[in-house]
């Protein structure tokens, strides 16, 4: 819990300055790029006017996201739910933003809550399962409440489950925020539908029976057990030139097995990227704005604006011991007087200058314990804080003011008033951190104060009551004030990268085409054979599914050529080259995956016919032809592989029903050709009580059932209907 505690105070830390340098990096690239903008909102705006026209303005689009056993479910009711998850998401990871790719996850979780919610209640309402108003009651504030409850309302003093603070923080409902209430809405929403969950399993479990010919059974099939030897022939060793299977054959099999390569609507394509990356030009017109950025980073009188106005990153007023500097400008830093400034320097396409602000004597550590006084609202905040900011003040104030008359009480306060989940294993105690290891505030309070007294201040995780335990020898270290500036492509050179892309999208019809062009300009093709409708992944794009739509857009037409996709730093254009519906694909597009497997048949006929010719004799086949032999023992009923092979279910099968003695005739297997020998057989007996067995086996349902495996079976047998794909 220590961990997480300085790690939360970390991320406070840096989360403002990245989102804050995120969006000036936003607002560089439209500044630097606004001429390109306007053409591309224009072309943009023609052929969104052009695409309705042409349709006539009648074109019909989807206005449900999807449909679940006949129950519509519509964009505006899927938005708001995935908005609320979005928002408790960024609340719980502690974000300002999230990325493209995690906002397609939170969306992607929010459609199958939906569905396991729409399934499910249809379920319960069914069978007349339901969870009632006094029931909920009793699940939040009776006497056996949910776990939950019982984990979240403890008393610190006795890490007991305290009634009381429930009821306290029911009452003080109206004062909270309103993340707070949204909060506790989630969360007793989960506590009622737990329990509906709860009930429903275990109506399921509780109608399981087991026949005692089925405990039999299964007792046999973990007991039985035999001592056999083998010899094997494996597909592998034989040469395929041997065979020449036709289309008929191919056919054939894929008739008799094509229930196995039953898929969801797929679609492949091919696709060159052009990386937008700055010229030359463009690092030399960076360098140019840099030496100026220099000059006036010299003369500047105040240098903590001025890189607030000019810097891409914002100003980091961290100390710095000697070697935690980039090497380019660590030595001068630190031999140098105070107002000097480096000469630029560029690193990771990032341009940097830094000027020498401070130079002071810190300690490389430092030691303290705390006890955080928490309030809502305050970052992290535990569901049981219910105190206002005022009231977290007054209190840790009057705290403060009893440990600087009585500091061994430190410890037991700690334990009984802390609100930071790690005191349960520290007392409060933090041990050792770097210095500028904790969020500032903290840190500061900490250097600033002699080691043994204490001291108070707020940090975003609410107040803290410091008591400076140690610090470590005095180091010296410099705080530096740094311009950053990245390097971007230019307008020009934007242009000249779409124009590239631009020609292979416009001059390529045909997927002939296309390739000849990428072979001709020596472009490298990348390939992504399989795309499914909700895919969010194309090898080297970030956020690629306007290319996912544009493949499954059912006016794309296999072999076709797109347009210009703008993904970001690149340019993408992709040709379709392949498209299989949902259902049964061809057989053309499985051929891959099929035609091993003919073969094996072909081989399998072929090694059987060999140890026929040989009588089946176990001597002259391992003298005769190329084979595996093997003892093993024991091998039980209930296996599912072989030992030396895998899956060969056709050899155990026939095993158990062999006597000892007995020698098998050829068997195909999976991946040989097998002659087996029992060496010894033991099947035992029936026993008189069969009850640990259908225990057993009743708590395996029963675990099955927890796994959520009904509402996989419900989903299985309903149509739902999934429109995502029209939206995002």
């Amino acid at each position: 819990m220590r961990f997480f505690f300085h790690t939360s105070i970390y991320i406070c830390t840096f989360a403002p300055q990245f989102f804050k340098c995120t969006i000036m990096a936003a607002i560089g690239n439209i500044r630097k790029h606004s001429t390109l903008l306007v053409i591309v909102i224009g072309v943009a705006l023609a052929a969104f006017v052009l695409g309705d026209f042409a349709k006539g303005g009648g074109g019909s689009r989807n206005v449900n996201v999807g449909e679940v056993d006949g129950e519509e479910v519509t964009i505006m009711e899927f938005n708001s739910e995935a908005e609320k998850n979005i928002d408790a998401t960024m609340q719980q990871q502690q974000k300002d933003r999230l990325s493209s790719d995690e906002i397609f996850s939170v969306k992607d979780q929010t459609w199958n809550d939906i569905v396991h919610r729409i399934i499910m209640d249809n379920e319960y309402e069914s069978v007349g399962i339901s969870v009632t108003p006094d029931e909920l009651f009793d699940l939040v504030q009776g006497p056996t409440p949910h776990p939950l409850i019982l984990q979240y309302f403890k008393d610190p003093n006795t890490n007991q489950y305290d009634r009381n603070l429930v009821v306290q923080y029911l009452q003080n409902m109206e004062t909270l925020p309103e993340s707070a209430k949204q909060q506790w809405v989630r969360f007793e929403k989960y506590i009622k539908d737990d329990r509906l969950r709860s009930k429903f399993n275990t109506l399921i479990s509780k109608g399981y029976y087991v026949p005692s010919a089925l405990a039999t059974m299964n007792y046999a099939e973990q007991n039985d057990k035999a001592n056999i030897e083998y010899v094997a022939a494996k597909y592998i060793d034989i040469n395929d030139s041997l065979f020449n299977p036709t289309e008929r054959d191919y056919q054939k099999y894929y008739d008799e097995n094509k229930e196995n390569y039953k898929q969801k609507a797929s679609r492949g394509i091919e696709y060159v990227i052009f990386n937008i990356v700055p010229s030359a030009e463009d690092v030399q017109l960076a360098e140019n704005e840099m030496q100026q950025i220099t000059i006036e980073l010299k003369e500047t009188p105040d240098p903590l604006r001025f890189v607030k106005v000019n810097s891409d990153k914002p100003i980091d007023t961290s100390w710095f011991a000697e070697g935690q500097l980039p090497v380019q400008i660590d030595s001068i830093m630190f031999n140098s007087k105070v107002g000097t400034v480096s000469q630029p320097y560029k690193l990771n396409n990032v341009f940097n200058v830094a000027r020498l602000m401070e130079i002071g004597n810190r300690p490389d550590s430092m030691r303290s314990s705390h006890i955080l006084i928490a309030y809502t609202g305050a970052f992290n905040a535990r569901l049981e804080v219910e105190r206002t900011r005022a009231q977290a003040e007054a209190f840790a104030d009057s705290l403060f003011n009893v440990l600087k008359r009585q500091p061994n009480k430190m410890k037991a306060f700690a334990k009984k008033y802390s609100n930071d989940p790690s005191v349960e294993s520290n007392d409060g105690d933090l041990g050792w951190f770097q210095d500028g290891a904790m969020v500032y505030s903290f840190n500061e309070a900490v250097y600033n104060t002699k080691v043994g007294n204490f001291t108070l201040t707020e940090t975003p995780f609410g107040y803290h009551i410091i008591e400076v335990i140690g610090k470590g020898d005095l180091v010296k270290k410099v705080k530096v004030a740094q311009v950053e500036r990245e390097v971007y492509a230019s307008d020009k050179t934007y242009q000249k990268t779409f124009a590239k892309a631009s020609k292979i999208a416009t001059e390529c019809k045909t997927e002939d085409e296309f390739n000849n062009m990428l072979t001709e300009k020596r472009l490298n093709k990348r390939e992504q054979p399989v795309l499914r409708e909700m895919s969010n992944f194309i090898a080297g794009l970030n956020n690629p599914r306007q290319i996912v739509r544009w493949a499954f857009n059912e006016e794309t037409e296999l072999g076709q050529v797109s347009s210009v996709f703008d993904l970001d730093d690149k340019f993408v254009v992709a040709v379709l080259v392949s498209s299989e519906p949902d259902g049964y694909p061809s057989l053309e597009s499985v051929m891959e995956r099929i035609e091993p497997r003919v073969y094996n048949e072909f081989k399998g006929e072929y090694l059987l016919n060999k140890m026929n010719d040989l009588d089946g004799n176990m001597a002259k086949i391992k003298a005769d032809m190329s084979v595996t032999d093997k003892e093993v023992n024991p091998l039980f009923y209930g296996s599912r592989n072989l030992p030396g092979f895998t899956i060969e279910n056709e050899v155990i099968g026939s095993v158990f029903g062999m006597k000892k003695g007995d020698v098998s005739q050829p068997i195909i297997g999976t991946s040989a050709v097998f002659i087996v020998k029992v060496n010894d057989m033991t099947k035992v007996a029936g026993i008189s009580d069969y009850a640990p067995t259908i225990t057993a086996m009743t708590d395996d349902f029963s675990q099955r059932v927890d796994q959520d495996r009904p509402f996989q079976a419900l989903k299985e047998s309903l149509e739902i209907v999934d429109n995502r794909i029209d939206f995002y």
